[in-house]
């Protein structure tokens, strides 16, 4: 029996930029701060520019993913933003559910650090997926050890030295049981704990250095990774 259910995430906070800036990250800056979406079949059902964008997706008996961001400006050119994520979810409804509300705060965490460290810059972007072997209990708990932030805290300073990637400076800009956040000068590192929604341990890496190569990454950190969980 399929366990198909409306939900609704509903997520306000505040960026840094106005409000024209955060509709031109949200529209076309995505790889920069969470995944590429311009592959997606949706339709704008509201584009009331800089103010109001409701992004829809339709599919068979009755399914839907919708997403809705208002936005206006405050003080100091900063902008509140409204963040509302419907749709239907079928089958393992609370963990999916579950998933998706702990991702916003991480991703729109990581749309502010977009916006006030790189805001414009262009950005190679890479995913990177654990082996199966990362979806046990202590996945990414086993991650941050190894990476050498286990208890760092959001402001912390970390240098790290990592098995075929290299070194990495910088600094943990979010850190809870789900994800961690590190931001380096010239890049953004986002790790996330999705053994807890039962998939592998993921990672992505937003590059503006401006000689990134995508292959290159994936590479020394997929080996990286398959050394953690070997």
């Amino acid at each position: 029996m399929t366990d198909k259910r409306n939900f609704e995430i509903v997520y306000d906070t505040e960026l840094p930029g106005t409000p024209e800036r955060v509709w031109n990250a949200v529209t076309q800056d995505t790889p920069a701060w969470m995944f590429p979406t311009d592959q997606w079949p949706d339709v704008k059902t509201v584009n009331e520019y800089p103010t109001r964008l409701v992004s829809r997706m339709d599919g068979p008996d009755g399914w839907f993913n919708q997403l809705e961001h208002v936005l206006a400006p405050l003080d100091g050119g900063r902008t509140s933003l409204h963040y509302v994520h419907s749709g239907i979810f079928a089958d393992n409804w609370d963990e999916q559910y579950d998933g998706a509300s702990k991702h916003t705060e991480f991703y729109l965490h990581t749309l502010g650090q977009y916006l006030k460290y790189f805001d414009g810059t262009p950005v190679v972007f890479t995913d990177v997926q654990a082996p199966a072997a990362s979806k046990t209990p202590d996945g990414f708990a086993r991650l941050k050890k190894a990476l050498g932030v286990e208890g760092a805290a959001p402001g912390s300073t970390v240098e790290l030295e990592l098995d075929g990637v290299g070194r990495l400076s910088g600094e943990v800009d979010f850190a809870n049981e789900n994800f961690l956040g590190l931001r380096s000068p010239d890049a953004l590192y986002r790790f996330f704990g999705r053994n807890a929604f039962g998939a592998p341990v993921g990672m992505t890496v937003h590059d503006f250095s401006g000689h990134g190569n995508s292959e290159t990454t994936a590479k020394a950190w997929s080996g990286f990774l398959e050394k953690v969980y070997a």
